[in-house]
């Protein structure tokens, strides 16, 4: 488990899930120490925490600033030999990855925003070792629609649940929102075995920053975030969605 909310309340329920999953493939394979990749990874928010903990990374990202920025954090943790940065994205990663390679694949907030989400499976299927692990997050539009509903924007609303891809508009500056079906078909569709799906900011989104500002509140809703985050019923509201999944 990382240290107390490093990067906030929202990330912690997602935070215990990866370490989990992590935790999990150590096990399976008998080493403390895994292969991790990281697509999208940016600027090394999961890379470099990860790196200390001892496992190899290497992030793809198509941002140099995000690598530069990277690399800036791993020297300033004493993790440069365990952080590998590589330019390039999900529909070429194998390309600059070497196929069957990682046995922990993370591929967070990537999948709304490539051009072809499923040439950016196949590529990031391609990179993992079979029975590999992968942790996908991608926005899921339910949540999307009940803000601009809660705003007044009722036609954007509407739009959001018919259009196939989740958008409220032309203007909608993310390409794509899920839905639960639509993100759990593609992945499986492309050689992914779908082990469990959570829901990402049920509440974190919903509770004002005021009524969480001591410890013991932010601890209660980081669990009760936890707790909602596996509930069917629940995670259909949710921003985003986390799926866990096994290589083929």
């Amino acid at each position: 488990m990382p240290d107390q909310f490093p990067h906030g309340v929202r990330g912690t329920a997602l935070w215990s899930q990866v370490d989990a999953l992590l935790d999990r493939r150590a096990q399976e394979v008998g080493q403390a120490a895994l292969d991790v990749l990281d697509v999208g990874g940016g600027s090394g928010v999961f890379a470099v925490p990860l790196a200390m903990r001892g496992h190899r990374v290497t992030v793809v990202d198509p941002s140099p600033n995000a690598l530069a920025t990277l690399k800036q954090r791993a020297a300033e943790a004493h993790v440069t030999s365990r952080v590998e940065a590589v330019q390039g994205d999900a529909a070429s990663l194998a390309m600059v990855v070497e196929v069957d390679s990682a046995d922990v694949m993370l591929c967070h907030g990537v999948l709304e925003v490539v051009d072809d989400p499923q040439a950016a499976v196949a590529g990031i299927v391609a990179c993992l070792r079979p029975a590999a692990l992968a942790s996908i997050v991608a926005a899921q539009r339910n949540a999307a629609a009940i803000a601009k509903a809660v705003g007044g924007h009722l036609e954007e609303a509407r739009h959001l649940l018919e259009d196939p891809d989740g958008r409220w508009g032309r203007s909608d500056p993310l390409p794509r929102r899920f839905s639960e079906v639509g993100l759990t078909d593609l992945l499986t569709n492309s050689g992914l075995v779908v082990d469990a799906v959570y829901g990402v900011r049920i509440f974190t989104d919903l509770v004002p920053g005021p009524l969480v500002d001591d410890a013991t509140d932010v601890r209660a809703l980081a669990a009760l975030e936890a707790t909602a985050g596996r509930m069917p019923e629940l995670r259909a509201l949710a921003g985003a969605l986390h799926v866990t999944a096994i290589r083929e």
